[in-house]
């Protein structure tokens, strides 16, 4: 046996249908596509989804959901694995370990699991459980530095800017 002597399994494979080669191979004249309209021609149907003009069904039906841009910089984190990270937790200490994605600017930590040992969380938040949890098992959490708590309230985002972000309101002389 050689390469180029292999044949697919007779009868596994059918052959192409040859239209349009008279009405005694079945499929003459109009090859199979009917009399004229759109669906006889050449160049394809319509679109899809297409329903003739009447309103497609995608547009009937109402909209829902949507997809948070700021997800993708936020995440989760399980009590349960921060058992595995030695030493003081913050967001890099995370990263590190593959807890939270390389992306993520916030983490937080939800209770789900148990933790045995004594922790030290920096500048992540907690859940009012997962923070008991951690106090209750020895360890504490150190609050994040002033200025992110700021930028979280909105505070100070456009300093002296007036209404519609025009300026500062100029003096009448």
């Amino acid at each position: 046996m050689r390469i180029n002597t292999l044949k697919p399994a007779a009868g596994s494979r059918r052959l192409r249908l040859r239209v349009g080669r008279g009405a005694s191979a079945g499929q003459g004249k109009t090859c199979g596509r009917g009399v004229k309209g759109q669906r006889a021609r050449k160049g394809g149907y319509h679109k899809v989804g297409f329903e003739g003009g009447q309103t497609p069904l995608d547009r009937r039906l109402p909209k829902f959901g949507f997809r948070s841009d700021i997800a993708r910089t936020r995440a989760e984190v399980r009590l349960h694995e921060l058992e595995g990270i030695e030493g003081v937790i913050d967001l890099d200490a995370l990263k590190k370990a593959g807890i939270v994605p390389v992306f993520a600017e916030r983490a937080k930590v939800v209770l789900s699991g148990k933790i045995g040992k004594a922790v030290t969380l920096k500048g992540i938040a907690a859940t009012q459980g997962a923070r008991a949890a951690i106090e209750a098992a020895g360890g504490r959490l150190e609050e994040a530095e002033a200025a992110a708590t700021a930028d979280d309230k909105g505070a100070g985002k456009n300093p002296g800017k007036g209404k519609a972000g025009k300026g500062p309101a100029k003096a009448k002389a």
